[in-house]
């Protein structure tokens, strides 16, 4: 029996694990991807979407610390106005920990209840996008000009995006689902994004090219498609060797 202890903002928490060796452990099986047995997941930060779905689901987020955001920004000015080492400082400090808390276990909660919605699908494979954090989250270069005067370089706006991106903490949800899945007997895969978001899934067509482009109504077909549904199959498409060596014709700017 393993004894762990730990102290968090709320208390003292332990917790005992006890091996029993008469339950058998759990078997993985090298799973063979089909059309029918998989599904696309794409992450999504536009308005209340965490995730698109191949099947053309959306499923909604509920942003923790957006939520909390002025309860907390509130907290944290009184704090910063007390004197270091004083009693209403360390008072202050701990209420914040405690929003800190909520806002973590709000987010864990809401991503294991993701987690268990998208495996009663019943589908075995979920194909997600690798997603670079650390660069979609990485400050904006600052611009100056001929005189050293610092230019505008839409780093408030990007701050904004950090936070959601911070928010919605997907790097834990594809944890969260990989532990979910295993247990149901079903894998997470990680895919290379690369046009997936920007060519159209039933043709060789960039059409997305700027973020702002969250439809697409394809006149000849009389049909319209989401983008990030679209991006979803994509993903699919990639990793079951559907989606082919794209490679646009020309340099072109403005992806996402």
């Amino acid at each position: 029996m393993n004894f762990i202890n730990k102290k968090k903002t709320d208390g003292w928490w332990i917790n005992l694990s006890l091996e029993d060796k008469s339950i058998p452990e759990l078997k993985t099986y090298n799973i063979q991807p089909t059309w029918e047995n998989s599904i696309g997941l794409d992450a999504v930060l536009d308005k209340d979407i965490y995730l698109a779905t191949s099947e053309g689901n959306k499923l909604p987020s509920v942003k923790p610390l957006r939520t909390n955001q002025e309860k907390l920004a509130k907290v944290s000015q009184r704090k910063n106005k007390r004197k270091h080492g004083s009693k209403s400082r360390r008072k202050l400090a701990k209420r914040e920990s405690k929003i800190y808390q909520k806002i973590a276990r709000i987010r864990k909660d809401f991503q294991y209840k993701t987690a268990y919605k998208l495996i009663q699908t019943g589908k075995k494979v979920f194909f997600h996008e690798k997603l670079n954090l650390a660069g979609l989250t990485r400050r904006n270069q600052t611009k100056k000009d001929e005189n050293g005067k610092y230019l505008p370089n839409s780093q408030s706006t990007k701050s904004g995006l950090n936070k959601s991106w911070l928010d919605a903490a997907f790097s834990q949800f594809f944890e969260v689902l990989g532990q979910v899945a295993t247990k149901a007997n079903a894998s997470v895969v990680e895919v290379k994004p690369n046009y997936t978001s920007q060519l159209l899934c039933y043709r060789d067509e960039i059409v997305f090219t700027d973020c702002s482009i969250r439809e697409y109504f394809d006149e000849e077909l009389q049909f319209k498609i989401d983008r990030d549904i679209n991006a979803a199959i994509n993903l699919k498409r990639v990793e079951l060797d559907l989606f082919g060596d794209y490679k646009p014709p020309s340099k072109q700017s403005g992806y996402c």
